[in-house]
């Protein structure tokens, strides 16, 4: 009866104790939904329509166990204007850059972001990691919340809220304290620490601004260290000893190299009358920046620098000159954008090797000169020769620069090469490098041009790249083809076209130094657009037309590192068009019997089922939609990805007669495709399977699938 007793009172406070926990649970939760619900009011962003601020941050990359160089491994601190308006968001004017051991600072460097301005945004960045902002709509969503403790902060009483995420596998999340105020539930103070695929510390203090009452950021201290991942993390694209975190799994953390970034804000000023100059950019490195005197230096520093701070400078000139680092960056930079710079000349990687079933091998050389040879002109060139055609190939020409601020080219160029009937190529989207395109090696239909253009580059604002071209065009045809108008029939003509294009990408984020005008953060939609004009009579040009054509292209990443791409365009032409200025769906079945016999490779953006020559239109729209999956973790270096994929085309032509010699069909029934990929099984490499079906599906099943190979290479 006695142990009944005592077992059903321990019973009973078990349950007490649940219930306690739960009410707790409970309480918590409805005071960070509130929190959540008062960032608005809470958040400097949302709350005022303009401020502005000096930042000092400093950021090492050290190991304390270097005792015989007593130096860091990289060191750089840089004084910015950080501005806001609620039109315009973040401007970064960088005011002062001093970088050890390098002649000219890496400006790239400035391109990463360490840390994310605010803990209510959606997405918290650390080192370019994305995760789940603690304080944001999804807050409730991705975290557990424990109520820590009552204090006070700035003689004002506090919450401290213990976080974590509540799935830290699926969706990456902060692990932390936030310290809120008790009256207005605004952050006060905030305390990280990570230990995943990176290992981060963050501490976070405000300022309390009464009459606006309202918290801005005081101060931040970062520490970063190399966690559970096989990425490495560089302050430069390379793969350089300076500038990188290495893992070190024997040591404690702190004994190992690491990164230490500290910033201190000052001079805040809310006035409403000051402007942002050149609000569509992120960050502008302004004039002489790279070159303050100390008493610049001294103004700034919340505290002076170190002896090993001051040992830096020496150690990192001895070690950038003697292990030639500023030579290696520059070349793994170009090499990131597809060039390898020898001296003053950029050989180009697209064109060494090549391969499609017209030309066969395909190899060639070329390049354009770099600033070494001159900041105001620049030549250019190539040559190329195909193995199966035995035709020589090449391009030349120069430009000069017009206006650098708008990178403002104007060039004059010759080609006598071949290009692929009915694709339509945007000028802006021109430079797209790839050490391997896959739709290449299928195409079959090319025809011969020889091109005099001249072309004139304007960035008119950092968000909005266009280009101006003129151009006189000789066209012959490398296959049976005639074009007929009237009485008169063409194989060989002339084409005198004026193109304007235009590329806008209001989300992206752009930086402006000396340098010139780089993107920093790839956002979207990118949104393409272009118009041509056939001219007939103008040196001798034999057709009158227009073409007409855009692009919509949105992807949205995924905390839990799914994607979904969604890529829309649309293209027209009117007048006297010949088959080789029409439009097709981007084909990519060869035409072959077996499935077997189709294997091939797989494009980014081709429709997989359709065979080459099989549609041709004077207007067209394709939809294409890919959903990735979270890549499947089956090892530190096999992560396959699945990506499910859908492409839908509908297209028309009229005139068809004029058309002579070839035969194709239309589109105008509506062209859909389905299928998947399980990219980089082994090496890049994966595989596809595409299934054609809807009002163009053929009689045997065969025919409908594509069966193929994928290739995906990050550098």
């Amino acid at each position: 009866m006695f142990k009944q007793l005592i077992f059903c009172l321990f019973l009973l406070l078990l349950l007490q104790k649940s219930a306690f926990a739960q009410q707790k649970s409970i309480a918590v939760d409805s005071l960070m939904q509130r929190a959540i619900l008062a960032a608005e009011q809470n958040n400097p962003q949302e709350a005022l329509p303009h401020y502005s601020y000096t930042t000092y941050e400093k950021t090492i990359i050290t190991d304390s166990l270097e005792r015989e160089t007593n130096a860091h491994s990289f060191f750089t601190e840089k004084v910015s204007k950080n501005e806001f308006d609620a039109y315009s968001g973040f401007k970064e004017e960088v005011l002062g850059l001093n970088m050890a051991g390098f002649k000219e600072p890496r400006y790239e460097v400035l391109g990463i972001t360490l840390q994310s301005r605010s803990f209510y945004d959606e997405d918290f960045v650390i080192f370019n990691y994305r995760y789940a902002g603690p304080l944001s709509s999804r807050g409730l969503k991705n975290y557990d919340y424990q109520f820590v403790a009552d204090t006070t902060i700035l003689e004002r009483t506090s919450y401290a809220v213990a976080f974590q995420p509540k799935r830290p596998q699926t969706i990456p999340g902060l692990e932390g304290i936030l310290y809120l105020d008790q009256e207005s539930l605004a952050i006060q103070r905030v305390h990280i620490a990570i230990n995943d695929e990176l290992v981060a510390r963050i501490e976070q203090h405000y300022t309390y601004l009464e009459d606006k009452a309202v918290y801005l950021p005081k101060s931040s201290k970062l520490y970063i260290e190399k966690g559970e991942t096989s990425k490495r993390l560089s302050l430069f694209r390379g793969k350089v000893s300076v500038g990188t975190i290495e893992r070190n799994p024997v040591k404690e953390a702190i004994e190992g190299r690491y990164l230490l970034s500290t910033s201190y804000n000052a001079n805040f000023n809310l006035s409403e009358d000051e402007e942002i100059e050149h609000p569509n950019l992120a960050v502008e490195v302004m004039e002489g920046a790279e070159s303050k005197p100390e008493s610049f230096w001294k103004k700034y520093r919340s505290q002076a620098l170190t002896q090993r701070d001051l040992n830096s400078f020496d150690y990192l000139n001895n070690i950038v000159e003697t292990q030639n680092i500023e030579r290696r960056l520059a070349v793994i930079n170009n090499f990131g954008i597809g060039y390898y710079t020898v001296d003053f000349f950029d050989f180009d990687l697209t064109y060494p090797v090549k391969y499609n079933n017209y030309e066969g091998l395909r190899l060639g050389l070329g390049g354009v000169t770099n600033a070494s040879f001159s900041q105001k002109f620049r030549l250019e060139g190539y040559t190329a020769y195909g193995f199966k055609d035995k035709a020589l190939k090449y391009g030349i020409g120069g430009g000069i620069m017009l206006n650098e601020s708008h990178g403002a080219w104007l060039s004059l160029t010759y080609n006598d090469d071949l290009q692929e009937v009915g694709s339509f190529n945007y000028l802006t989207d021109r430079r797209v490098y790839s050490l391997f395109e896959p739709r290449l090696v299928n195409i079959t239909q090319f025809f011969d041009y020889k091109t005099l253009r001249l072309n004139q580059e304007y960035q008119i604002t950092p968000k909005i790249l266009s280009e101006l071209q003129f151009a006189k065009t000789n066209i012959i045809q490398t296959q049976d083809y005639t074009f007929v108008l009237g009485d008169q029939s063409y194989r060989e003509y002339d084409i005198t076209e004026a193109t304007f294009g235009v590329r806008w990408s209001p989300s992206s984020k752009f930086m402006r130094s000396e340098k010139g005008t780089v993107e920093i953060y790839d956002g979207y939609p990118k949104v393409t657009a272009q118009v041509s004009k056939g001219i007939s009579g103008l040196f001798d040009g034999d057709f009158d037309f227009t073409r007409v054509g855009a692009k919509f292209y949105y992807q949205v990443e995924r905390l839990n590192k799914s994607t979904t791409e969604f890529l829309i365009e649309g293209k027209m032409a009117f007048g006297e068009v010949p088959l080789t200025h029409l439009f097709h769906a981007y084909p990519n079945a060869p035409t072959k019997e077996t499935i077997m016999q189709r294997f091939s490779v797989a494009g980014v953006n081709s429709f997989e089922t359709m065979y080459f020559g099989e549609f041709f239109s004077d207007r067209i729209a394709t939809l294409q939609v890919k959903h990735h999956l979270r890549p499947f973790n089956l090892g530190e270096k096999f992560k396959p990805e699945m990506v499910f994929i859908t492409r839908y085309a509908i297209g028309d032509i009229s005139n068809i007669e004029r058309h002579q010699d070839v035969s194709f069909g239309t589109l105008d029934k509506g062209y859909t495709e389905t299928g998947f990929e399980i990219n980089k099984i082994l090496f890049g490499f994966g595989t596809s399977l595409t299934y054609r079906y809807g009002a163009y599906s053929l009689p045997s099943f065969a025919d409908n699938i594509a069966f193929k190979f994928t290739f995906n290479l990050q550098l």
